[in-house]
């Protein structure tokens, strides 16, 4: 009997027996619920981890003048995110400091506006349209993985965080705007960092006080802000200034020539800049954190990776991975899954308010509360994952059982499911095929368990350090 069906089985059975406004069991609330978003924001992963061990499938909470619901299984975030899809907006709250950085963008807005930015960008981000970018891709990454041992060494200490950064930014940059990472892009780079750090520490707080004011961290957030704004900014003035027989073939020339099918109507100026603001950030940043996690993992698990690397040397030999080559990367790409399984790039925040009454498994949901769901939980619940804790790509070959619906979730699941997915897969499935072409992975001697640290993004503390050794040809 499949998880799915037990908790099913459970939400028919309880919701008969159950008062109209009872609420599921959570925390004892005392001074207005203040320990426990101390406890929080301490140890957010954690924390919400202890509530699912200690209330089970839901639990509820009341801190301050929020209600807030923590959903625990595959079903419960269906029943939320897909089922309950019009009844609910982003946590309000969290759009507020993500707005501050992406402006009006897809990522932020909602309703009319939203539908109609997601129909317009929808084509750009389309399996067949992403494969189109898969050279560009390919020569961002050979470029950095080429370089990351010295000349004439035949193996280095590597810092994976710095690599996989110039990797991705590289790659975000010339599929955007058809430029390689230069400075700027770099100090860009360090500013996603910052802003992510800035953004998780604002998130624990009713407002945002205003930038301008001599507090700690907010002289580096002006000077991130305005990194970013700067590249992005440069980059779009330069394509407006170019002559119209010019043609250009990537990300941005799509943005700027997208039409409303219902109006005809373009994306305005404001709205190009604040997806390409999406883009960039969200487009280097994610990647990067993920193929940080897979390195790291596949170093651990030397037979793992032997295996990865001989279904890519026996596919490609010493050819150049294309976008084709996909679907006859199995292992490869099952490790890549298993790897934002334990490790996912975005690990929680995803908080939804209901805006009408609704039930998710039995329990009455009232208008205005709160739901949160967290990826990191649900991937690791051991209803779902034989030995949760473990890598175990064989999870997702192609012929395995595959886990229950909602129960994997890196990319987001409902109507809001990234849009730039299929974009992602194919740039980290090639890299890592690059990599395992040139290098075996090893961890240094003496080297402990890795801590993961949540910010926007979910990072290993202290970064990640890794032994490349060239392979002989």
């Amino acid at each position: 009997m499949t998880l799915a069906t037990t908790t099913t089985e459970n939400h028919q059975a309880l919701s008969t027996a159950r008062p109209a406004h009872a609420k599921p069991p959570g925390p004892q609330r005392r001074w207005w619920g203040l320990p426990l978003l101390r406890d929080m924001k301490a140890d957010y992963l954690g924390f919400t981890g202890g509530l699912q061990q200690a209330y089970g499938d839901i639990s509820y909470m009341h801190v301050g003048n929020e209600h807030a619901y923590d959903l625990f299984t595959p079903e419960l975030a269906r029943e939320a995110l897909v089922d309950n899809a019009d009844a609910l907006i982003r946590w309000q709250r969290g759009i507020e400091i993500f707005e501050q950085v992406f402006g009006q963008s897809v990522l932020v807005t909602e309703g009319a506006t939203w539908q109609r930015q997601r129909r317009m960008l929808q084509p750009a981000f389309s399996p067949k349209r992403v494969a189109g970018y898969a050279a560009l891709m390919r020569d961002a990454a050979l470029d950095a993985l080429d370089q990351a041992v010295p000349a004439g060494q035949a193996q280095g200490l590597v810092a994976m965080d710095a690599l996989w950064t110039k990797v991705a930014m590289d790659v975000i940059m010339r599929t955007l705007f058809t430029s390689r990472a230069s400075r700027d892009a770099r100090d860009a780079a360090e500013a996603t960092q910052v802003l992510s750090e800035a953004a998780i520490r604002e998130m624990f707080w009713p407002m945002t006080l205003p930038d301008w004011l001599p507090l700690p961290g907010k002289a580096k957030k002006r000077r991130a802000l305005k990194a970013l704004r700067g590249l992005v900014g440069r980059h779009i003035a330069a394509r407006r200034a170019e002559a119209a027989d010019m043609p250009r073939d990537d990300l941005l020339a799509h943005l700027l020539a997208l039409r409303d099918e219902s109006t005809g109507a373009a994306l305005s100026p404001d709205e190009v800049f604040d997806q390409c603001m999406v883009s960039f950030q969200a487009g280097h940043e994610t990647s990067a954190t993920a193929l940080l996690w897979w390195s790291r993992l596949m170093a651990e698990h030397p037979t793992i990776a032997q295996r990865a690397r001989e279904e890519v040397d026996a596919l490609l030999g010493t050819r150049e991975p294309g976008a084709e080559d996909l679907p006859a990367l199995p292992w490869l790409t099952a490790t890549l899954k298993e790897a934002m399984r334990l490790y996912p790039p975005i690990a929680a925040v995803m908080t939804r308010r209901t805006t009408r009454e609704i039930t998710l498994g039995g329990w009455t949901i009232p208008s205005g509360a709160m739901l949160r769901i967290t990826p990191w939980v649900l991937q690791r619940d051991a209803r779902a994952f034989d030995e949760p804790t473990q890598f175990r790509p064989e999870r997702f070959l192609p012929d395995a059982p595959p886990p229950p619906r909602g129960a994997w979730m890196p990319f987001g699941s409902g109507p809001r499911v990234c849009i730039g997915q299929h974009f992602a897969m194919l740039e980290m499935t090639l890299v890592a095929a690059l990599l395992l072409q040139r290098y075996t992975l090893a961890l240094p001697p003496g080297v402990g368990p890795v801590e993961p640290v949540m910010n926007v993004t979910l990072r290993p503390r202290n970064g990640v350090q890794l032994v490349l050794q060239r392979r002989v040809p």
